[in-house]
């Protein structure tokens, strides 16, 4: 087989082959229109194999040790037995299109590990604080086997929600001790998260802990929840303690539990999918958008126009729209 068979990608990821594991989801992230339909063809191929695993998103303020509380998180799963797959989002620099990718450095304790798979990748021009690829992502390492699939967000405020719409649990991380403990997130994150977990919290730090944790608990209970049969809790974490993120973990297996008894699980999980679905129907529609040449040649054109107020935004918006 040749890397122009989707089936070179399928039997790989199936076989549990990593380096051909990284190379799917690499080809998966290009934007080349051949690797585009190869990609599609593996997905398919795959899909039969994915939804086997546990789904968690962690968003976190800046400074709140997203990296070293997964790094805890994972070690101590790889030891109950777990296979841990970290998809960890690295913000991408507007002007040039560049990315950190940094993560493998900061989680040096998982990088070498035979149970676990760190792949960085940048979100690129996608908001929600994951990249555009992230699902398609997500499923090829439920294929390889991966039973716990944790996506680290970039940690971008508000447009961070959209990652509640592709996992089971979502987690918002916490500091205490920065001033204002709700000043650095926003309602929106509050709205949709399943849990809220205030990090460090060790050493003489315990008592701000104790304040920030009331502070968020009060807040909570103004919070609409995501689900009538889960009140999401606050709890206190650290992630330089050997299994410092158990209470975490545990919390995740209780909703998960309770989230299967009501049915709620498999229901959330079928809206995901269309949601998905619509996702990427407006990214083909903008993509076909950007590429028809009547609507490409007008552009400035009526740019021109609404900067200088001779027609509305919206009829400017209608005129293009029309040509599709």
């Amino acid at each position: 087989m040749t890397q122009q068979d989707p089936q070179y990608y399928i039997q790989g990821v199936l076989k549990k082959n990593r380096r051909l594991l990284s190379q799917t989801i690499t080809l998966i992230e290009s934007s080349l229109e051949e690797h585009k339909a190869i990609s599609k063809k593996v997905i398919e191929g795959l899909i039969p194999y994915t939804g086997g695993s546990i789904r968690l998103g962690i968003t976190g303020v800046p400074g709140a040790g997203k990296s070293t509380f997964i790094e805890n998180l994972g070690t101590m799963l790889v030891k109950k037995g777990h296979k841990v797959a970290i998809l960890a989002i690295d913000p991408s620099s507007n002007r040039a299109g560049g990315s950190i990718l940094g993560d493998k450095t900061r989680m040096g304790k998982l990088v070498s590990h035979e149970d676990t798979f760190i792949r960085p990748s940048p979100s690129g021009l996608s908001l929600g604080g994951v990249g555009s690829k992230t699902r398609e992502s997500m499923l090829v390492v439920e294929a390889a086997g991966y039973d716990v699939v944790i996506i680290e967000t970039v940690g971008v405020g508000q447009s961070e929600t959209s990652v509640a719409t592709m996992v089971d649990f979502y987690l918002a991380l916490m500091i205490a001790g920065a001033g204002d403990e709700l000043q650095g997130i926003k309602k929106g994150v509050l709205e949709v998260a399943d849990a809220i977990a205030i990090n460090k919290a060790d050493g003489e730090n315990m008592d701000q802990v104790a304040r920030a944790k009331h502070s968020l608990e009060m807040a909570m209970q103004m919070i609409m929840t995501p689900s009538f049969a889960w009140r999401p809790p606050v709890l206190s974490c650290s992630s330089v303690i050997k299994n410092g993120s158990l209470e975490v973990w545990n919390i995740v297996l209780a909703h998960q539990k309770e989230m299967k008894r009501t049915g709620q699980f498999e229901q959330k999980r079928r809206e995901q999918s269309i949601e998905w679905m619509w996702a990427l129907v407006k990214e083909g529609l903008k993509s076909r958008f950007n590429e028809n040449e009547s609507i490409s040649g007008l552009i400035p054109f009526l740019s021109k126009k609404v900067s200088e107020d001779l027609i509305s935004p919206s009829a400017a918006a209608g005129e293009m729209l029309a040509l599709l």
